[in-house]
C-alpha cells in the first residue's frame, strides 16, 4: 500500500477525510433511521387501525418492553466503548501498526451491520450481538481516525479537513438513506412484494458501503508514524491519563464544575437523540402517512436545521458569552420534553424535529467549544483532556439509556421516560449557575 504521501499532501488529507463519507452511513441508517423504524414494526403488535395491541419482548427468558430492552442493549454496547476508548487511545499513537486496529473495528461494525439481516424475533439474540457489536465498531474505529490528524495535516490545515470530514459524512449518510428509502416506497417497481426484504437490504447495503469506500482510506493512510513495543504499561497508559486529568481538575474550578454539568445535561440530550424514532413508531397516530417516510422525513429536517443551530448558538455565544447561552438552550430542552409528552400527530412531530434539530446542533457544538475554553493555557496533553470529555459523554449515554428503559418498563410508556429527562435539564441549568463566570481563559 502507498504509505509514502508526506504530511499535508492534499491526497492524504482527503483520504483520511473520506473516511467519514463511509461511516457515516451506521449513524444515520443504523443508529437513528431505518432500523429504529424495523425494530419497532418487529416487536410491535397492532390491530388494523393501527393500535399497539403488545409491546412485549422476550429476551433469554425474561418479558421487556420493547423500547426498554433496545435501550439497555445500546447502554451496554456504549458502557463497553467507555471502557475501550482509554485502552485504545492509551495505545493508538505509540504502535506502529494503528491502520490495523482501525481497519479491525471498522471491519467488525460494517459486517455486524450486514448480520442485520437476519434479525428476527427467532433469533433474537443475533440481532441484538450485530447490534451491539455494530454500535462498538463505529465508536472504537473512530478513536484511530481521529488519532490520525496530528499525524497527517500541519497545525493550520486541522480544523479545515476536519470540517471537510463532517460535510462529507453529512452527505454520503443522507445519500445512502435515500437509496434505501426509494428502495423501501417503492418495493415494488424494484420486484419486491413488500417492505420487509428492502428494509433488510439497507443494513447489508450500508455495511458494504462503509467496508467499500473505506478502501480508499486504507490505501493513503500510513500504517503508523511511531513503533514502540506492545507492553502493559502501554495498554494501561489511556487510564493513566484520565486520572491524571482528574487531578488536575481538582485546582480547576471552572473545568471541574463545567464538565460536571455537562455529563448531568449531556445525559438527557445523547438520550433522546438516541430514541427520538422509537418514540415516533410507538406514541404517534400516523393515521394514512406512511410512518417510515415520515420518521425519515424527521430524521432529515433534524440533520438539516442541526447546521443552522450550530451557526445560530455560535453567534449568540459570541454576543452572550457560552455559559448563559447553554442555560438558555437548556431551558429550551425542558420546554421540548414538556411538549413532547403531549404530542399525538405527525406535524406535531415534525415542529418538534425542527426545534430539537436547532437546539441538538447548537448544544453539542457549543459543548465542546466550551470545554475547550476552560482547558488551561499552554496545556500540552489536550488530547487526554478531550478523552477525558468523551468518556464522560459515553458514560452519561449510558446513565441516560438505563433510566430510559427503566422509566419505560416500570410505567409502560416512554412518554414518562421523556418526562423524566426533565429532572437531567433542570439539574445541568442550576449546575451551570454554578461555573465560575471569570476564568483566566473564560467561557461567558
Amino acid at each position: 500500500m502507498n504509505t509514502t504521501l508526506p504530511k499535508g499532501s492534499k491526497k492524504l488529507l482527503n483520504a483520511w477525510a473520506f473516511y467519514d463519507w463511509a461511516n457515516s452511513v451506521y449513524s444515520l441508517v443504523i443508529a437513528s433511521a431505518v432500523f429504529p423504524i424495523f425494530y419497532g414494526a418487529l416487536t410491535l403488535t397492532k390491530d388494523a387501525n393501527g393500535t399497539i395491541l403488545d409491546d412485549t419482548v422476550t429476551f433469554l427468558g425474561i418479558d421487556f418492553n420493547n423500547d426498554t430492552l433496545i435501550s439497555y442493549v445500546t447502554a451496554a454496547a456504549f458502557l463497553m466503548v467507555s471502557i475501550l476508548s482509554p485502552l485504545l487511545s492509551g495505545i493508538a499513537d505509540y504502535v506502529g501498526n494503528k491502520k490495523v486496529f482501525m481497519k479491525f473495528f471498522c471491519y467488525l461494525g460494517a459486517i455486524s451491520c450486514i448480520g442485520l439481516f437476519w434479525f428476527s424475533l427467532e433469533h433474537l439474540w443475533f440481532g441484538l450481538l450485530c447490534y451491539f457489536l455494530a454500535l462498538i465498531g463505529f465508536w472504537a474505529s473512530l478513536v484511530f481516525y481521529n488519532s490520525y490528524l496530528p499525524d497527517i495535516a500541519f497545525p493550520e490545515q486541522q480544523d479545515r479537513i476536519s470540517a471537510k470530514g463532517y460535510s462529507l459524512g453529512y452527505i454520503g449518510s443522507v445519500l445512502l438513506l435515500l437509496i434505501c428509502l426509494a428502495m423501501i416506497l417503492m418495493h415494488d417497481t424494484f420486484g419486491f412484494e413488500d417492505e420487509g426484504l428492502p428494509t433488510r437490504l439497507s443494513f447489508v447495503l450500508t455495511g458494504i458501503w462503509w467496508i467499500g469506500f473505506s478502501q480508499y482510506t486504507y490505501y493513503y493512510l500510513p500504517k503508523g508514524n511511531k513503533k514502540q513495543k506492545f507492553t502493559k504499561d502501554l495498554l494501561f497508559n489511556g487510564f493513566k491519563e484520565l486520572r491524571s486529568i482528574w487531578r488536575k481538575m481538582k485546582d480547576n474550578r471552572a473545568l471541574k464544575r463545567y464538565l460536571v454539568a455537562f455529563f448531568v445535561y449531556s445525559m438527557a440530550v445523547q438520550t433522546i437523540m438516541l430514541v427520538a424514532t422509537y418514540f415516533g413508531i410507538e406514541e404517534l397516530d400516523w393515521g394514512s402517512t406512511d410512518a417510515t417516510v415520515g420518521l425519515i422525513v424527521s430524521i432529515l429536517l433534524i440533520q438539516l436545521v442541526a447546521v443552522l443551530g450550530a451557526f445560530l448558538t455560535s453567534r449568540s455565544s459570541a454576543r452572550f458569552g457560552n455559559i448563559p447561552t447553554l442555560m438558555a438552550l437548556n431551558i429550551i430542552w425542558i420546554a421540548i420534553c414538556v411538549y413532547a409528552y403531549t404530542i399525538t400527530t405527525p406535524y406535531q412531530f415534525y415542529a418538534t424535529a425542527a426545534v430539537v434539530g436547532l437546539v441538538m446542533g447548537g448544544i453539542q457544538s457549543l459543548s465542546r467549544s466550551t470545554y475547550s475554553k476552560f482547558i488551561p493555557e499552554g496545556a500540552l496533553d489536550t488530547a487526554s483532556y478531550f478523552s477525558f470529555y468523551d468518556v464522560a459523554e459515553k458514560i452519561g449515554i449510558v446513565i441516560g439509556m438505563f433510566s430510559y428503559g427503566y422509566v419505560a418498563q416500570v410505567t409502560g410508556s416512554i412518554r414518562y421516560a421523556v418526562l423524566f429527562f426533565i429532572v437531567f435539564f433542570i439539574i445541568g441549568l442550576l449546575l451551570l449557575f454554578r461555573v465560575p463566570r471569570k476564568h483566566k481563559k473564560t467561557a461567558s
